[in-house]
Formats: structure tokens, sequence, C-alpha cells
């Protein structure tokens, strides 16, 4: 067995039981201007239930992650794992070791 795989078994054995959700929503809206983009999504939303907007269904899109992808996504999006109260392997914090 390779080191990486090792480290991966090991990094597996360890990581937290619990599961994580990564749901992607999307929605189309028509303007007959562009929208700005600083625009809130909200200040979308009020646009498009009392203004100029036409929003039209959402689509979403739902992913189960496990910790350590649940951490990887906390980094992209520029938060911390701990906000899960996971490390960035993906282990719960707190747990003994």
């Amino acid at each position: 067995m390779t080191r990486h795989k090792q480290q991966s078994s090991v990094t597996a054995q360890y990581m937290t039981k619990r599961k994580f959700y990564k749901t992607v929503i999307t929605f189309e809206v028509l303007s007959e201007e562009p929208i700005p983009a600083n625009a809130s999504i909200e200040a979308i939303i009020e646009e498009s239930t009392h203004g100029g907007y036409s929003m039209g269904d959402d689509t979403r899109n739902q992913t189960e992650l496990n910790g350590k992808q649940a951490a990887d996504e906390l980094l992209k999006q520029g938060s911390e794992p701990e906000f899960f109260r996971i490390d960035e392997t993906g282990k719960d914090l707190g747990e003994n070791d």
C-alpha cells in the first residue's frame, strides 16, 4: 500500500461519522437592464416580487458530503472547518486521539 493510500485510510478511519450537505440553488431572472453586480439576493427577490424583474422557478442540487469534503467546501467559501466543529481532515474537534 502506498503512503498516500495509508494516510487516506487513517484519515477515513477517524473522520466524523456525521453527514453534511451542499445545496446549490439557482434561479433565472429577466430584466430590462443588467442587474448590478453588487445587488443582494434579497434585493433581486424584492425587485422580482414588487418591481421590474421577472423570476422563474428555482432549481436545486443537493450533494451529501463527508467530513473531509465539508471541510474542503468550507475553506473554498472562505470559512473554517471549525464552523461545523471539525478539523481540516474532517475529524470532529474535541475527540480524543
